[in-house]
């Protein structure tokens, strides 16, 4: 199986200042093609019979010249080619509609190169360290020490990258585990279908996301440790700092370049605090024996998190719609990394051979998990849930996770179910051997008494 790594690399001060020559050369290649491609098609356009179109070519001889850009000579020829190829594979996605067209790459803090095999080689050490020797036998930076923090096989290219001062090395080998063994979404359903409803509330753990907890597993909470969350909020306010200073600066100037690198370095740590935080919960959530279906909510993110619309009246006045409390809880439900930990959630459970699915998010936080009582009234806080039919009371991202478990459980018994190629429980109503409320909250709206908050609703 494909798999991905990224290892931080600690280059001495003559390393970084090779390594950014080379990146500086190899963006120097990919934006000349762009330039190349921009000026043949303009005069493709202009003077060329209909139907004629400029030429999309690897070759970048005609830019090494030792009067122009003696700079590329001491560049590896193989780091020119592999830009090279990288932009005309890029164009070549771009005619397929795969992608957008190659743009011109900025002179900014970070970069890449692509190295293939005969510029790198990895070598274990008698004392068992594994070190990264770069370059060619006579133009090379030597051993690049590097953090490893796991086993990996030799791969084919890798890609040294440099972000806001950091270097890393990362790239895709193949390990023992054989992908085409592994069984499907669509494998799982059909083997599901035969389980009994007994093996299916046991074994299937429903995933409710939020803000204040952001992973409700069953009744498992998986949250930030207090010092992640202390060192959340520190840096928080540290931004609002820096944020004040980089509008007093002057563009251009020095001190506002060393402020933005201070600001990206802020966003960074934030980041991997994000990134461990998923990383960790979805491999405690694959680990656990007893989860062998794993069931998440259909979310779409980018909708939940839209700015709301201006509202203006017929006198043309603009009034109020809330934009400034959306932007605070758009900004909550982004910094929560939903679909990351869903993205670490797939491919764990693919590769530990456990289902998982998702179903839509449709009323679950109002449903009843007891008796499928769904109304605005039931969700009375944040927390709190207590149900106007049956009186079920629970924490309502707990009641959340009960209800996505369920509508999952009766979407794999029903005959009539389908997978969409999202991973969706669907119910196509054809053929359906399990008829209940609970299977859908289109099907659970049925007993409401009413949309409006604070109505009483007669028990069902």
């Amino acid at each position: 199986m494909l798999m991905g790594i990224r290892l931080q690399a600690h280059p001495n001060s003559g390393q970084k200042l090779i390594l950014s020559q080379w990146m500086g050369c190899a963006r120097f290649i990919w934006n000349a093609k762009c330039e190349e491609d921009r000026y043949l098609s303009t005069f493709a356009k202009k003077y060329m019979p209909i139907g004629v179109y400029a030429p999309i070519d690897q070759k970048f001889s005609q830019y090494k010249d030792g009067v122009l850009s003696p700079w590329l000579s001491d560049c590896p020829s193989q780091i020119l080619r592999n830009s090279v190829s990288n932009w005309f594979q890029t164009y070549k996605a771009f005619l397929k509609g795969e992608c957008g067209k190659p743009k011109r790459k900025p002179k900014t803090d970070a970069g890449s190169i692509h190295l293939t095999n005969e510029l790198f080689r990895f070598e274990t050490c008698d004392d068992g360290v594994t070190r990264l020797f770069v370059g060619t036998k006579t133009n090379n930076i030597g051993y690049l020490s590097l953090k490893n923090h796991g086993p990996y096989q030799p791969p084919k290219s890798i890609h040294i990258k440099r972000r806001l001062g950091q270097y890393f090395v990362s790239f895709c080998y193949e390990d023992p585990v054989d992908d085409t063994s592994l069984a499907t979404g669509h494998d799982h359903l059909e083997y599901l279908r035969g389980a009994s409803l007994e093996f299916l509330n046991q074994h299937t753990v429903g995933i409710d996301r939020g803000i204040v907890r952001p992973v409700q597993a069953g009744a498992e909470v998986f949250d930030l440790t207090p010092e992640q969350k202390r060192s959340k909020t520190r840096t928080a306010r540290y931004l609002k700092r820096l944020q004040r200073r980089l509008a007093r600066q002057k563009k251009g100037s020095n001190r506002r370049r060393k402020i933005k690198g201070k600001i990206g370095r802020a966003h960074l740590k934030m980041a991997n605090i994000r990134r461990d935080f998923c990383h960790k919960a979805s491999h405690a959530i694959v680990s656990n024996p007893n989860h062998k279906v794993i069931i998440l909510e259909d979310l779409k993110t980018k909708n939940m998190t839209k700015a709301p619309k201006p509202k203006q009246t017929e006198s043309g006045h603009w009034e109020k719609n809330g934009a400034s409390a959306k932007a605070g809880l758009n900004r909550q439900i982004l910094d929560q990394g939903w679909h990351q930990f869903e993205t670490f959630l797939k491919y764990k459970s693919f590769r530990a051979g456990k289902a998982l699915f998702k179903v839509s998010p449709h009323m679950t936080s109002q449903e009843c998990a007891a008796c499928s009582h769904t109304h605005p009234g039931n969700r009375q806080s944040q927390a709190s849930f207590v149900c106007g039919a049956c009186g079920h009371t629970d924490h309502a991202d707990r009641n959340a996770a009960e209800v996505i478990k369920k509508r999952a459980i009766v979407l794999i018994l029903d005959s009539g179910s389908e997978l969409s190629s999202r991973g969706v429980l669907l119910d196509s109503g054809r053929g359906a051997t399990v008829k209940t409320r609970r299977a859908s909250a289109r099907r659970a709206r049925g007993s409401e008494a009413s949309k409006k908050r604070g109505e009483a609703a007669p028990a069902a």
